[in-house]
């Protein structure tokens, strides 16, 4: 069985600029401000975001002349599925079932909720 390569953490200002890029699909930074909502930021400021998105391994890059148009290397389920793996471990000793338990014990997660989730379990 072929295990995937662990991901980086990402810091807010990434992910939220990851979140855009998974949007977009392919983008150029100039769209990643306007999805901002936010005409005064520096595109330079942007630019290096993605710049280190890229070092990290979760964007690459086509080039056309001096426009570089970004696109996702890394999905966003598989983003999400490694912050889950992390967040069992780190806060409930790798164990799914305490996580469950605990969102169930919050009232994050109600019966109904809960039952839907175990039969699309037993449907896969």
């Amino acid at each position: 069985m072929e295990r995937k390569k662990s991901l980086q953490t990402l810091t807010k200002a990434e992910e939220e600029v990851m979140q855009i890029i998974w949007d977009l699909g392919k983008c150029l930074v100039r769209d990643i401000i306007e999805r901002l909502g936010d005409p005064d930021m520096p595109h330079s400021t942007i630019s290096s975001v993605v710049r280190i998105l890229e070092k990290k391994g979760f964007v690459d890059h086509k080039a056309y002349g001096k426009t570089y148009e970004y696109f996702a290397v890394v999905t966003k389920e598989d983003y999400a599925q490694q912050g889950v793996k992390g967040l069992v471990e780190k806060y409930f000793g790798g164990s799914p079932r305490m996580l469950v338990s605990y969102l169930v014990k919050s009232k994050d997660l109600d019966l109904k909720e809960l039952n839907d989730l175990m039969q699309s379990l037993d449907n896969e």
